[in-house]
């Protein structure tokens, strides 16, 4: 979806979200708030140029957002629940075996200090330490398209151990502190038990130098291919060396030039080497080093802890590394498009009620994608001989 959506968009939204009304109508307890809910999901993929409380319900047909509002902080419904319904439904529209998870956070910039979670933290949105709030998100992608389909909001420690805050922001009592990877590791256990059909996963520099963060993915049988910086260590034969070493072993013969996928400006061409390291059970799940280095600034190089069978190429494992992006273009999308960051609730059931509803906006934006005619052209990655 890119500038104002058309009248045959929004005419397709409409059909697909009476779809999705009867996936979760069953999640409230009294049909005045599903009917808002619905309305609330239209309203998010509506042309309202803001998703605030007052447009929102001034698309919806009432004279104040107190309904918006009781909708998201008091009404009926089980936000956990609806989730579930999500997560099948994106499966059902885009579900592929070779599918790929991706996780990443982003950041949600407030004022003030009620909101629940709000604390100065980094935002990747914003690139610095700011004041926000930060949630975890899954996203899935699959060459039927991308959408996110599971969020969970950080809570710092210093919300966590807060009595007064807590209670004034209404967190439940059962929820502790846990850290962004455990919040990601949950959401990759619950997507795999309610059957999303994937085979990899990826995540950037945050997630993937944890150990129990990959061997979490092996345990699920997932391959992976996470981003870890130039300090992480492997262990290679007989040796423990870090990453930025391994570099200047790489012969030159062992480079290969390679397209990650497209982006705005075409293929995203990059050089890459492969480098095998140590497997506890290699035959049942290999690992590598994966290294990527830009083709017009060879200084300009990532790293990639990579787990997966041992008939994994070099080319799929480039291909899910390049599949990281889905999920900036889904908050992209999310947040210019479905209202994801424009909320003004400040407590814990209002985060994930609206967080939820402008998930589903989303999927419905990915579901309708998913039925368009493909456009022509290629969609192998470039290869060319070594550099």
């Amino acid at each position: 979806m890119s500038g104002r959506p058309t009248e045959r968009d929004v005419a397709g939204w409409a059909e697909e979200v009476t779809v999705v009304a009867e996936r979760i109508g069953r999640h409230f307890a009294r049909s005045e708030p599903r009917e808002r809910a619905v309305g609330y999901i239209r309203g998010l993929l509506s042309e309202t140029e803001r998703k605030n409380g007052w447009q929102l319900a001034e698309h919806l047909g009432d004279p104040t957002p107190d309904g918006v509002q009781h909708l998201l902080a008091r009404a009926g419904w089980d936000a956990d629940a609806v989730p579930d319904d999500l997560t099948r439904y994106v499966a059902e529209h885009l579900g592929d075996p070779a599918g790929v998870l991706v996780v990443d956070e982003t950041g949600f910039l407030k004022k003030g200090t009620k909101s629940c979670g709000v604390a100065r933290q980094y935002s990747g949105t914003a690139g610095r330490v700011e004041n926000c709030q930060v949630g975890v998100f899954l996203g899935y992608a699959t060459p039927r398209g991308r959408a996110l389909i599971d969020r969970e909001l950080y809570l710092p420690k210093e919300w966590a151990q807060d009595k007064d805050r807590r209670k004034a922001a209404g967190v439940p009592k059962t929820v502790a502190f846990a850290t962004k990877l455990v919040l990601a590791r949950r959401r990759i256990t619950r997507a795999v038990a309610a059957g999303v059909p994937a085979k990899w996963v990826t995540a950037d520099a945050v997630y993937g130098p944890d150990y129990q963060f990959r061997t979490a993915l092996e345990g699920h049988g997932l391959g992976y291919v996470v981003g870890v910086r130039t300090d992480f260590s492997v262990w290679a034969g007989f040796r423990q060396v870090r990453v930025r070493a391994l570099l200047t072993e790489v012969a030159a013969g062992d480079w290969h030039r390679l397209s990650c996928g497209t982006g705005a400006k075409g293929p995203r061409v990059y050089d890459w080497a492969l480098i095998r390291t140590n497997s506890p059970e290699p035959k049942e799940c290999t690992r590598w080093l994966l290294i990527r280095r830009n083709v017009s600034d060879p200084t300009v190089v990532a790293y990639f802890a990579c787990g997966g069978p041992p008939s994994t190429t070099l080319s799929d494992l480039v291909r899910v590394a390049g599949t990281r992006w889905a999920i900036e273009e889904c908050f992209e999308l999310g947040k210019g498009g479905c209202g994801l960051g424009e909320y003004e609730v400040r407590s814990w059931t209002g985060w994930y009620r609206h967080v939820t509803l402008s998930l589903w906006a989303l999927a419905v934006v990915s579901a309708i994608r998913a039925k368009l005619p493909r456009p022509r052209g290629r969609k192998k990655g470039i290869r060319s001989s070594s550099p």
